[in-house]
């Protein structure tokens, strides 16, 4: 019931609602925090949790010490970021990973329930096409113990995602030719 969610939760729910969207937010006693927690907790592949991970890069990329602006990489709980490739498809090179207090001004999230959408400043939003490969994906709402499913399309238009690889190449298996 909306009326029993925290804050953070309800600003994520009320968010999609306003754009007819209807998520359903699970909370959990235990922990959601990392992608393993919350694969554990609901009962699904780790490729299934959706990592929103916060990088900062430079507004004028020629200035060092200059203002920065966060991007959103969602990828598969499976998955890591590449960097380079993140910043490449974004447009905006020589990015890092954000700290938690950067992370928390440019979303009102704390590390570990930052969602994909609902964020207090416009951040772009760039999700690697492997989460497409699932039917539903479970995303972090606002706190976090907090979980919601979505189907990979519906989650696109929420973020306003750019749908571009972000994440590393796996390693290929022990043995492989």
């Amino acid at each position: 019931m909306p009326g029993d969610l925290h804050p953070a939760n309800e600003r994520v729910r009320a968010f999609a609602e306003q754009r007819g969207v209807a998520i359903e937010i699970r909370t959990f006693d235990e922990s959601t925090h990392t992608a393993s927690e919350a694969a554990a907790a609901i009962g699904v592949e780790l490729g299934q949790i959706v990592k929103s991970l916060v990088f900062m890069a430079p507004v004028d990329p020629a200035v060092v010490d200059g203002e920065v602006e966060p991007v959103i990489a969602l990828v598969r709980g499976s998955d890591r970021v590449d960097v380079a490739r993140l910043a490449t498809v974004s447009g905006r090179p020589r990015m890092r990973r954000a700290t938690a207090d950067e992370a928390r001004a440019a979303t009102g999230y704390s590390i570990g329930g930052v969602p994909p959408f609902a964020h207090q400043h416009r951040v772009t939003v760039v999700m690697d096409p492997a989460l497409d490969g699932y039917e539903e994906v479970w995303a972090a709402a606002g706190t976090p113990t907090a979980v919601f499913p979505i189907a990979p399309a519906t989650l696109v238009m929420l973020s306003d995602a750019l749908v571009a690889p972000c994440a590393e190449d796996p390693e290929p298996a022990v043995g492989a030719r």
